[in-house]
């Protein structure tokens, strides 16, 4: 037997070589399942891809994975493009991925819908964090690009809405990976300068390649932060991104988002109009009731005949001293009865009138009132008080038996 003898290296290499010069291996899509998903620090993905019976194994390099727009999970059904090779280290051949796209939705919905899920369960989108908008804001920061036609219809609606506000273009581009990074700096540069109290940022419409810009999380994130109030105006009306959900406020069409922006200067026009309309309304129908009071007051009795009202006082002046004199002699006539009889009970209880019926007061030397005989000795002076006179006596004997 004249076989050919290989070093493991160069049987591998040697094997390589075939699968290297494949055109079909060089190019092929291969539809499975992933597992066994990993991220290594290096930014290499390593991963298995398999079906029912069959399984392969498969490498990402950096370079390529960093261009997925979505985030690769076990048991998610994907293609995968790439071309197929041997490791020589290990004798095993793989397949090298330059692409995977998600089965079912495109992968750019599928990393739209992973950044919404993600966002929200952080709550990003929490209405508590929403920040109100100003009501009549002096400043506002339009962050998208110069040179599309959104900029210059917001510049417009905004001036003709309300000329009061001042409007800085931040220009910045809104499609490409230099956008997302121009847009966040954008914002980062608004906040810590304070140019506005407000903030508009967004594009036109386009598909969902062009608005992804809105969709990256940078964005996301850079609204979030914002201390200034931000309108998220981006696409059209069904056009939705990870920015409307994370702003303050989210407007269907940048045109829209001008006109939730400011107020509009014709209303106001309109309500100042009807205020003066009500006011002089007011001060019409004011004057008219203070002219029908001067009216009335004017053709009183009291302006057209002076001394009428004079008479009627005076008439009713007498009538009013009347009552009050006769309201005295009633008052007086009872206080005369009532003296009358408080000086007869006060006459009546009088001691004068007690001795006039022939009793006396005995009294001691001292002018001490003697009430009682016990009082006395036989020798002691005493004095009597009659009703006409009195007189000094001197007790001979005294008695106490009760007569």
């Amino acid at each position: 037997m004249d076989a050919r003898t290989f070093t493991v290296t160069e049987l591998n290499n040697r094997i390589k070589d075939i699968f290297d010069l494949d055109p079909v291996l060089a190019d092929v899509c291969v539809r499975g399942e992933l597992s066994n998903y990993k991220v290594y620090p290096s930014g290499h993905h390593y991963f298995t891809l398999k079906d029912a019976e069959s399984s392969i194994r498969c490498v990402m390099f950096k370079s390529s994975a960093s261009k997925l727009r979505f985030r690769p999970e076990s048991g998610m059904g994907v293609t995968a493009f790439g071309r197929v090779s041997v490791y020589p280290r290990d004798g095993a051949y793989q397949l090298y991925c330059t692409g995977i796209i998600p089965e079912g939705a495109g992968d750019l919905q599928l990393a739209f819908e992973q950044l919404k899920k993600k966002l929200s369960e952080e709550g990003l989108f929490d209405t508590k964090y929403k920040k109100p908008l100003p009501r009549f804001p002096e400043k506002i920061a339009i962050i998208t690009s110069s040179a599309g036609a959104a900029v210059h219809d917001m510049i417009r609606i905004l001036n003709h809405r309300w000329p009061l506000t001042k409007v800085l273009l931040l220009p910045v581009r809104v499609q490409g990976v230099e956008a997302p990074p121009e847009i966040v700096g954008a914002i980062k540069y608004a906040n810590e300068f304070k140019v506005a109290d407000l903030i508009i940022t967004g594009r036109g419409g386009g598909s969902i390649e062009d608005l992804w810009a809105f969709n990256d999380e940078r964005v996301a994130r850079a609204v979030f932060a914002s201390e200034i109030p931000v309108i998220s105006a981006v696409g059209h009306e069904p056009d939705v991104t990870i920015c409307d959900y994370v702003a303050d406020c989210r407007a269907s069409t940048p045109s829209n988002a001008a006109e939730i922006a400011v107020p509009d200067m014709n209303e106001f026009y309109d309500i100042l109009s009807s205020y003066s309309a009500r006011t002089l309304q007011s001060v019409n129908k004011s004057i008219l009731t203070r002219r029908e009071k001067l009216e009335a007051i004017s053709s009183a009795r009291v302006i057209t005949d002076p001394s009428a009202s004079l008479d009627n006082r005076r008439i009713s002046l007498d009538h009013t001293r009347d009552r009050l004199v006769s309201l005295q002699e009633n008052i007086l006539g009872e206080k005369k009865g009532q003296h009358i009889r408080l000086a007869a009970a006060l006459d009546a209880l009088s001691p004068l009138k007690v001795l006039s019926r022939g009793y006396a007061i005995v009294s001691s030397s001292d002018r001490k009132s003697i009430k009682s005989a016990g009082e006395l000795i036989a020798g002691d002076k005493i004095s009597l008080r009659f009703s006409d006179g009195g007189a000094e006596c001197t007790v001979d004997n005294v008695s106490t038996e009760k007569v």
